[in-house]
């Protein structure tokens, strides 16, 4: 059975899923309640799972993660949601020194199945401390996983998967991409979690793009432009960026000898970082030319007239493209 789906209804329906199997699994964030969060990515859930299951909670993001750490520890499977990606940092003590270690500390005999929802990234035209792309600060975090989808289809397996792990999960979600849609075919098999995804291969390609969360969907955007002036690129979404799943860049670059990264995270000590060095490392005798990554600025997020010259866009990723081959 397939079905035409926004990502915000791909994920309502995957939390749907996941609380319809198993009564642990809890809902809680500000607004996600009779609301259904800013996002409406909840819509729905209170009224048919009560409000002992869907809570709303106060303005306190610090209390939500330290909330959900206890009752992880009792059994239960709660889902965080941080209504806007900039409003992470007051939790992130509860993240690192808490969610994180628990599990290690107790060499493992108290699971910590906490999946944290973050909407991030930019091109909403939001206020600020509503844009951000924190992922690779949480990347760098030993005891955490970090995932981002980047369609639909992802979005309704990932965010169930998610939730089925006994480790920590952080679970970012392109705000930008909420609304556009795809076909879900609820009878196939998804690829395992923490791994990535070949979006697109083709014979005789001549470079790779790998991206993730709002920049797949850039990438494969840049791939058809591309096409259409003879030159084959291959397309990978990265979707885990801890732990990185670097097997299918390696295996694409080792055939097309370049590689161009792009995330709208900026560039310094980021998770385009790490692939770079990583690929670098492992591929080395089969680059012809340096791995370049497009990225945004290593500035804070600009006000929201001037986002669009801030983040990666179809022009700069094919400028790096041009880049690559002309080496």
């Amino acid at each position: 059975m397939s079905a035409t789906i926004t990502m915000a209804k791909a994920l309502n329906n995957g939390l749907r899923a996941a609380m319809e199997r198993d009564p642990k699994v809890l809902v809680m964030g500000e607004d996600v309640g009779k609301l259904g969060g800013v996002f409406r990515i909840t819509d729905g859930l209170q009224k048919d799972f009560g409000e002992q299951r869907v809570l709303d909670t106060p303005l306190a993001e610090s209390g939500i993660i330290g909330t959900a750490v206890g009752l992880a520890i009792r059994g239960y499977r709660p889902v965080c949601e941080i209504q806007f990606d900039g409003f992470v940092f007051p939790g992130f003590d509860q993240i690192v020194s808490q969610l994180a270690k628990l599990r290690f500390r107790s060499q493992g005999r108290v699971p910590m199945p906490v999946v944290v929802r973050i909407p991030f990234g930019g091109g909403i035209g939001a206020v600020e401390h509503h844009s951000e792309s924190p992922e690779s600060l949480f990347a760098h975090v030993a005891g955490l996983k970090v995932v981002a989808c980047g369609n639909p289809v992802d979005a309704f397996w990932m965010i169930q998967q998610a939730i089925e792990c006994d480790d920590p999960v952080l679970f970012f979600e392109p705000k930008r991409r909420y609304w556009e849609k795809a076909s879900l075919d609820l009878s196939a098999t998804p690829p395992p979690l923490f791994t990535s995804r070949v979006l697109r291969s083709a014979p005789g390609a001549v470079l790779t793009l790998a991206g993730y969360g709002p920049m797949a969907r850039t990438c494969l955007d840049a791939a058809t432009a591309a096409a259409s002036e003879g030159r084959e690129l291959d397309v990978i979404d990265l979707r885990t960026l801890s732990p990185l799943d670097l097997a299918p860049v390696c295996e694409s670059v080792r055939r097309t000898g370049r590689l161009v990264v792009v995330s709208e995270a900026p560039s310094e000590s980021s998770v385009t970082a790490e692939v770079a060095a990583r690929v670098q490392q492992d591929c080395f005798y089969s680059l012809e030319a340096p791995v370049l990554r497009v990225t945004g600025f290593d500035t804070p997020y600009p006000p929201s007239k001037c986002e669009e010259e801030y983040l990666p866009d179809l022009d700069r990723v094919l400028d790096a493209v041009d880049r690559s081959l002309a080496w």
